[in-house]
């Protein structure tokens, strides 16, 4: 009864914070673009349960001819071994034929001496290599001979009992490249019936093992993210063959088979690597279809022997494991780490807005300094794309239908985290009395992200409205409450840290700005032209700022240089927009989830905003791809910029106009701006500049 009152209040003032953003776009945006938002809102909470994911399977045929991929320079050497089960084998070839990866492999199949067709089948696939061995060795000694024969940079051990699922290679590939501290990655392993076999391995301190999230769905969130792992089943693991080479291959002390994989992983680790799961590579995988599942006969009583000897070689390292009495969870797995849960309203969409650029970024800080990381959306949607994305960076994401409400979320997980994190006023003014109750020991902080009641009460008066300047003054009241109920306030510039200093004295605030990565091939100035602007427009600043630019601006670039263009970048243009993109030289894209092209083509990036608050992300993003920017000194506000060394300022339409066709036609200046630009991110506004605030501001107590 008292979680469900809980959960009411969590509801209600969700429900408070709509109204008030619903009476703030009616009069900002209009009856039709507010009820598209609100209608697309209602669908994604209507939608928000993953979507059932369909395996990929083959239907038996008789054996004919077909062909793999092969590459004369392969970055991976998938390598099979097999004792027997062509049929097996055959049908994971055809899978892999099926849906070859991205990245290009060679295919080698170890044959340990079958006694049935495979001899005959093997030849008779084009691109295949087929090794026959002279002597039946065991699973370790076709392993090793497989990696002998490989030219791969990567070694991708697969049993022939497997069937991939499309795009399984590819991600445990670009594992290496997101960590590249990454040693040894493993798949998700599922059965055939789609029940969860194994999201990595658990090795206990006395040397048994476990299969984690045996029997679970795989959609179940304790198993959807890529982690640190104790060990992957060798069913579908890579390795690089440099390493695989240096640490003597699988340890033939454990032929034929069993714990060499474990072994394989404790040795990764000792040699300062990680081991990881990675659950967007999925493989079905028949378990015991070639060794059967009895561990007192056959070859799958020598995992009984092993583990002695695997127990005797890690007997220090098995110390600092779990105890066979512990059950395994992330509470647990993760217990060595500070552990921070982050609430937001929605599932970030870093390609879509600069906000949820800023948290995915914030996330990945905060696992570089070792903490994990959770998240939740307040709405508790699972947003395909976005979801997967956070789950493949290490990031657990909690969603329905597998968490009722953050009453039950709070209530069962609380205790666990040393920090919560709540973004924006609407998830701190919901949330913070319940994670007062069920998690005591946490620190409380609440991200503004910017402050909301300052770009309100901006629009407010410069659009003379009274009823907005009201709504804006009780948007700072649930602001100001939230400050005082959390243990610290974060927001973006040093001006909202003043403004805080005057409107809640006393509130400890600190500065946690936007953060970007800066790229690293900058494009000169010859090859570009054009002018860029990038922008979401659900949100008002936006909108004003474009159709100010456009009507105001634009004639007087166009009347003196009418050749050049202006790209619009940005979700949910309004009509009257697109009606703009009609005029010559202007393109409206609405949304574009690869921005690259654009920030790499464009040589002048405009940020025309009128009114707003916070640290503009288009400014920090344009600056970090080597793109100088026109700007109004309300869009520079806090971002330590200068006007005519790291950027151009400019606040009425002539100047504006002056400022974008002098940057467009000055190699000289374009250059110093483009470098001080970058320069600027480099020191306010990249991962590393943020390190020592997320340190003391969420992974520190007090």
């Amino acid at each position: 009864m008292w979680t469900w009152i809980e959960e009411f209040r969590v509801r209600l003032r969700g429900l408070q914070s709509a109204w008030r953003s619903a009476r703030t776009s009616l009069r900002t945006r209009g009856l039709a673009p507010t009820l598209r938002r609100i209608h697309l809102r209602l669908r994604q909470r209507l939608s928000r349960r993953p979507p059932q994911r369909q395996l990929f399977a083959l239907a038996p045929v008789a054996f004919a001819p077909f062909a793999v991929p092969r590459s004369a320079h392969p970055v991976a050497s998938v390598i099979i071994p097999v004792y027997g089960q062509v049929d097996m084998t055959v049908d994971c070839l055809r899978a892999l034929a099926a849906h070859p990866p991205k990245a290009p492999i060679e295919i080698i199949v170890v044959d340990d001496g079958s006694k049935d067709q495979t001899a005959q089948y093997m030849p008779r696939i084009d691109g295949l290599r087929y090794h026959l061995r002279a002597q039946n060795g065991g699973f370790i000694a076709a392993c090793n001979d497989g990696a002998s024969l490989a030219t791969g940079q990567f070694l991708v051990f697969l049993n022939n009992d497997t069937i991939p699922q499309p795009g399984w290679l590819d991600a445990l590939l670009d594992t290496f490249t997101a960590f590249p501290d990454t040693g040894l990655v493993g798949a998700q392993l599922i059965y055939p019936d789609g029940r969860l076999q194994e999201a990595g391995g658990v090795v206990f301190s006395d040397a048994s093992a476990w299969n984690y999230g045996k029997f679970a769905s795989p959609e179940d969130p304790r198993f959807s993210y890529m982690r640190e792992a104790d060990y992957c089943s060798g069913a579908a693991i890579a390795i690089g063959r440099q390493l695989f080479e240096t640490l003597g291959r699988f340890d033939t002390r454990y032929a034929p088979a069993y714990y060499e994989d474990t072994d394989l992983a404790f040795a990764v680790r000792q040699a300062g690597l990680k081991v990881r799961y990675q659950p967007a590579s999925r493989v079905v995988h028949r378990e015991g279809v070639t060794s059967g599942t009895d561990t007192g006969a056959g070859v799958k009583a020598y995992q009984v022997r092993n583990a002695g000897i695997f127990a005797e070689k890690w007997r220090q390292a098995l110390s600092h494991q779990l105890p066979n009495s512990v059950e395994p969870s992330p509470r647990t797995l993760h217990r060595d780490r500070k552990q921070v849960l982050i609430v937001d309203t929605q599932t970030p969409c870093p390609d879509r807005d600069s906000g949820s650029l800023r948290l995915v970024n914030l996330m990945r800080v905060l696992q570089e300094e070792g903490a994990h990381v959770c998240f939740a959306p307040l709405d508790l949607a699972y947003v395909a794309g976005y979801t997967e994305a956070l789950q493949a960076s290490g990031v657990e994401v909690w969603h329905a239908p597998w968490v009722a409400g953050f009453s039950d979320l709070l209530k069962r997980q609380g205790t666990r985290f040393d920090s919560i994190v709540l973004c924006r006023h609407a998830t701190a003014n919901a949330l913070l009395p319940l994670a007062r109750r069920h998690a005591p020991q946490a620190k409380l902080v609440f991200d503004t992200v910017d402050l909301h009641y300052l770009r309100e009460l901006r629009g407010a008066r410069m659009r003379q409205d009274p009823a907005l300047e009201r709504q804006a003054l009780a948007t700072r009241k649930v602001e100001l409450a939230a400050m005082h109920a959390a243990d610290l306030t974060l927001v973006v510039s040093p001006m909202e840290q003043e403004e805080l200093s005057r409107q809640a004295p006393g509130v400890p605030v600190q500065v946690l700005s936007n953060l970007h990565r800066i790229t690293q091939q900058q494009v000169p100035f010859s090859d570009r032209h054009g002018l860029l602007f990038v922008g979401g427009f659900h949100h008002p600043p936006n909108v004003d700022a474009m159709a100010w630019f456009i009507d105001a601006v634009l004639p007087l670039v166009h009347a003196r240089e009418p050749g050049i263009t202006l790209d619009v970048v940005g979700m949910d243009p309004p009509e009257e927009l697109k009606r703009a993109g009609q005029r010559a030289g202007v393109r409206i894209h609405g949304h574009v989830p690869d921005l690259e092209p654009l920030l790499g083509r464009a040589r002048v990036s405009i940020a025309p905003l009128r009114f707003g608050a916070g640290v503009k992300g288009k400014v920090n993003q344009a600056m970090a791809h080597g793109l100088p920017v026109v700007a109004t000194t309300t869009a520079v506000e806090g971002m330590h910029l200068q006007h005519e060394t790291d950027v151009l300022i400019a606040d009425d339409a002539q100047s504006f106009a002056d400022a974008v066709l002098r940057l467009h036609a000055d190699p000289d200046t374009w250059q110093r701006l483009a470098h001080h630009g970058l320069d600027n991110v480099r020191q306010h506004f990249s991962l590393d500049a943020a390190r020592a605030v997320v340190r003391q501001a969420l992974l520190q107590r007090g």
